[in-house]
């Protein structure tokens, strides 16, 4: 008879089931352990450049223009019309060439009144000084009269005197006879008091009266200054640049009539952002560049205080300039701060500002992996910056601006 088999359960599914399980389990922690693909960069798409070490030169470079050292503006003294322009910007002038004429009937009439009353004060300075002086001539012959009949009476005073002691006079008559001389002293006396206060009134009385006239003399050159002054005259030798102003408009008192200036003598204005300014001084080199040459000048003038973001700085320049140049040239000067000794230094990294610290990525050597690392900056120049700690000699590091890659910390150049 058939005796039945036993089957022995198969376990080799399971076997391996559990082995891929394992496998599965260990590729995955193994993939967790590995890091993720670095992004790549196009080394042409940005700037490298090594570390060194040397010497530095600090610069500051801002743009700016060629102004004139002198300018002369030529303001209206008073209101008036434009009847007539003879001379056009663009064309040189001496101190007496006319420029334009004014005209006003109000001013011309104020003149000739300030005339008129300096006449007629001139006129009662002689009517005043022919009164006073009649009255001196009065008064000295009044006291010529009386000092007579004092010496009369004095005299005759003595007379009586002596007779009295003869007793050829009744005492009552001698007695009149004093008095009366007594009398015409003091009578004397005060009336050269008088002529001494005539006097004195006098000199007070044309004193004034001369203050007067020369009060109206300075009114009277002030409108005659007033009326020259609508004959518009250049008052230096130069080149006339501006005359804002039409046939029949009208200006006023203090309305910028013509600009004359002088181009043989240039200076540069520099506007140099304030962040950078905060080092130069008067007396430093500097470098104008005006497009037909580079001209050596020096900082002769720093605002004292910045506008819209920038210092100006003035650059004495010499007066042999390039050819082409002018007034209101745009030009590029470039500050030369200070000469650093033995510093170490590098390209001036993309928004780098002195004496902070910035990410960078520095390249590993003899591979293409650039990494993400802190460097410390010091004194900056226009294309170099000084560096302080995270950099050594020979390093490269990427100096464009990375902020698209501000979430990795290693990017590839290749």
């Amino acid at each position: 008879m058939d005796i039945p088999r036993t089957r022995k359960p198969n376990r080799k599914p399971w076997i391996f089931g559990a082995a891929g399980l394992l496998t599965l389990v260990g590729v995955t922690w193994g993939l967790s352990q590995l890091r993720a693909a670095a992004p790549t960069v196009e080394r042409g798409s940005v700037w490298l450049d090594t570390v060194k070490r040397g010497p530095m030169l600090r610069q500051v470079k801002g743009a700016g223009t060629l102004v004139p050292e002198y300018i002369r503006w030529l303001t209206a003294d008073t209101a008036g019309r434009v009847e007539r322009i003879h001379v056009r910007p663009g064309a040189p002038v001496e101190p007496e060439t006319l420029l334009l004429e004014l005209s006003n009937p109000d001013v011309q009439l104020q003149a000739l009144e300030a005339e008129r009353q300096l006449a007629s004060a001139e006129a009662e300075l002689i009517a005043l000084r022919t009164q006073l002086e009649t009255q001196r001539i009065s008064q000295e012959a009044a006291l010529a009269s009386l000092e007579a009949e004092a010496a009369h009476a004095g005299r005759q005073a003595q007379a009586t005197v002596a007779l009295l002691d003869r007793a050829f006079v009744p005492t009552l008559e001698a007695q009149q006879t004093r008095e009366r001389a007594g009398e015409l002293s003091v009578r004397l006396d005060l009336e050269r008091k008088r002529l001494t206060v005539l006097q004195a009134s006098t000199r007070d009385q044309l004193a004034a009266q001369l203050g007067q006239i020369e009060r109206l003399k300075a009114v009277a050159r002030f409108r005659r200054t007033q009326v020259e002054s609508m004959q518009v005259k250049a008052g230096e030798a130069g080149v006339l640049t501006e005359l804002p102003l039409e046939l029949g408009q009208w200006v006023t008192p203090g309305t910028v009539l013509a600009k004359v200036v002088k181009p043989e003598r240039l200076k540069a204005e520099l506007r140099i952002a304030e962040t950078q300014a905060r080092d130069i001084q008067v007396g430093q080199r500097a470098q104008v560049d005006t497009r037909n040459g580079v001209v050596e000048g020096q900082v002769s003038r720093v605002a004292p205080a910045a506008s819209q973001g920038t210092v100006r700085v003035e650059v004495a320049l010499p007066e042999q300039l390039p050819r082409g140049a002018r007034p209101d040239l745009t030009v590029e000067g470039t500050v030369e701060l200070e000469r650093l000794g033995d510093v170490l230094f590098v390209g001036r990294p993309a928004g780098a500002q002195p004496n902070s610290t910035m990410s960078l990525f520095r390249l590993q050597p003899d591979s293409d992996e650039a990494v993400r690392i802190p460097v410390q900056l010091g004194r900056g120049s226009v294309n170099s910056i000084e560096v302080v700690q995270g950099l050594t000699e020979g390093d490269q590091v990427v100096l464009s601006d990375m902020t698209a890659w501000d979430a990795v910390d290693r990017v590839r150049v290749r």
